[in-house]
């Protein structure tokens, strides 16, 4: 006989096992196997717990089984950690700043310098003009922040048709809690939105205000075309100086709380014509 054919006969040759009660001997049950029977058996459980393993080392057991995992976990808890010194040392170097500049209006010194982040020299330089003058219109409107309060006699017609070529970008988008009230000496709106939302410009220009006052918080006010002029008040952060020329929709400043006249975190954004108020809902969406 062959191998072959003795292998063949072990594999196919069935055995009969029967199990019988000790006392009596009665048969309870029987069953036939084959050594071919077994190894299939054996096999198949094999691979059903060769899959189970698998599927639970990349699953429950991943953290424990799977150095890639742990690798690319720790990678993003350093990047979690990274971009959180980022953000806490900016937040320090701002108030740092802050601070800086509260001293010096404390000090009465005169040579202050709006709030400027080490950050926003990636934003990009300003050109500036070789020389800038002012209308009358403008000085009128710093007189403002002189201390001279302003000759406001009401509010004059303005034609549609006197800004029909220029486009106003939203210097933020909010929600309005407060309107253009001149009788009340509210020559602007109010604009509730995010924290550190950035502030735009509306239109290109020039910056021609970029200070503190100690009502209305770090300011920034921008000489448009057609005499028209919009300031930006209540700011945290101011992102350009005196005589940088910008375009519109460019980033300013950052929202903010600073000064005495804000009761939260707001843009107060005024619009002038001419030396006078103009409503900027007429004008500009701000939702």
């Amino acid at each position: 006989m062959s191998l072959k054919k003795k292998i063949a006969n072990w594999l196919t040759s069935k055995y009969l096992f029967v199990i019988r009660k000790e006392h009596d001997f009665s048969v309870l049950g029987s069953f036939n196997i084959s050594f071919g029977r077994i190894i299939i058996l054996f096999s198949f459980l094999f691979i059903l717990l060769f899959a189970f393993s698998l599927l639970m080392t990349k699953t429950i057991l991943r953290q424990w089984f799977d150095p890639v995992y742990m690798e690319s976990e720790n990678t993003a808890k350093i990047i979690a950690l990274s971009d959180l010194v980022d953000s806490l040392s900016n937040t320090v170097r701002q108030k740092d700043n802050y601070l800086s500049n509260i001293q010096r209006v404390i000090d009465g010194e005169s040579d202050f310098d709006p709030l400027m982040s080490e950050d926003t020299s990636t934003l990009g330089e300003a050109r500036r003009p070789e020389s800038f003058e002012p209308s009358e219109a403008t000085k009128s409107i710093l007189e403002e922040f002189k201390g001279m309060p302003l000759d406001f006699t009401g509010q004059i017609e303005v034609s549609k048709n006197t800004f029909i070529e220029t486009f106003f970008f939203s210097p933020i988008k909010g929600v309005i809690t407060s309107v253009f009230a001149p009788q009340n000496d509210h020559f602007g709106v109010d604009i509730v939105a995010k924290e550190n939302e950035p502030v735009k410009t509306i239109a290109d220009g020039t910056v021609i205000l970029s200070t503190w006052t100690l009502d209305t918080g770090y300011i920034i006010g921008i000489q448009h075309s057609n005499e028209l002029i919009s300031i930006y008040k209540h700011n945290s952060v101011l992102l350009k100086k005196i005589g940088d020329v910008v375009r519109g929709g460019e980033i300013i400043s950052i929202i903010g709380n600073t000064g005495e006249l804000t009761s939260g975190q707001h843009l107060h954004f005024e619009l002038w014509y001419k030396g006078t108020p103009l409503n900027p809902q007429e004008f500009i969406t701000f939702d």
